[in-house]
């Protein structure tokens, strides 16, 4: 039985992976590296957090960075990235704040898993008025290795553990939902025992390996969840 769920951030419940698309470009165009292409970020990038991200495209490149030149990329892209929501606001899904306060209202306890900036995550569901419905978020700053690598959730499901309001008897990983998007992000949840939810946001169904695969988060229907 589902007791508790950590969503995924960029690509569940915003859309903003065309915007994280095109500040890469933008970066990597001022840093010299140019034809970075829209089907390697899908092949390749989406799903990574940006320190990861951007390690690999610039060892890809041949050079190796040091940790001050990866903040300094970090830092300049998420000031591109907040120019972008402040003049457009933080683009939820449809359904997708609705989906979140129907998960809270059975009973859920709710957490973010993403390789997200914390503040972006924060300001998004401030946005929305969604803070009060999560009690854990682990953003990029929490974890040394991003998805692929389970990290993310095993500390997630701890810490759904830790934070009250405490769970009446403890948290097992196959009792939580991870709600994905991408690859990256299903493998880190299988690695971590979490049952799976697939949203086909952002890749077609047949890239997508989880217990339950939905084309949108506005179908996913809470009853249908719990009588699994």
């Amino acid at each position: 039985m589902l007791r508790a769920a950590l969503l995924d951030f960029n690509g569940v419940l915003v859309n903003d992976e065309p915007i994280h698309l095109r500040l890469f470009q933008r970066l990597l165009a001022e840093e010299g590296l140019e034809g970075f292409t829209e089907a390697e970020y899908w092949e390749r990038y989406a799903g990574l957090d940006d320190r990861a991200a951007l390690r690999a495209l610039l060892e890809g490149s041949g050079e190796v960075p040091d940790e001050p030149r990866l903040m300094r990329l970090i830092a300049r892209k998420s000031s591109y990235y907040q120019e972008e929501i402040r003049r457009q606001g933080y683009p939820f899904f449809p359904g997708a704040a609705a989906a979140v306060r129907a998960l809270a209202g059975a009973g859920l306890h709710l957490g973010v898993v993403s390789g997200a900036l914390r503040d972006e995550v924060v300001g998004a569901l401030a946005q929305e008025g969604l803070g009060e419905s999560f009690k854990v978020l682990i953003t990029a700053e929490d974890v040394a290795a991003s998805k692929p690598e389970p990290e993310g959730y095993r500390r997630g499901v701890a810490a759904l553990n830790a934070a009250p309001p405490l769970p009446e008897r403890l948290l097992h990983p196959h009792e939580v939902l991870a709600v994905e998007d991408t690859p990256a992000g299903l493998q880190a949840a299988r690695a971590a025992g979490l049952t799976t939810l697939a949203l086909a946001h952002t890749y077609p169904r047949a890239q997508l390996r989880a217990d339950l695969i939905l084309d949108r988060i506005a179908d996913l229907r809470v009853a249908d969840l719990l009588a699994r």
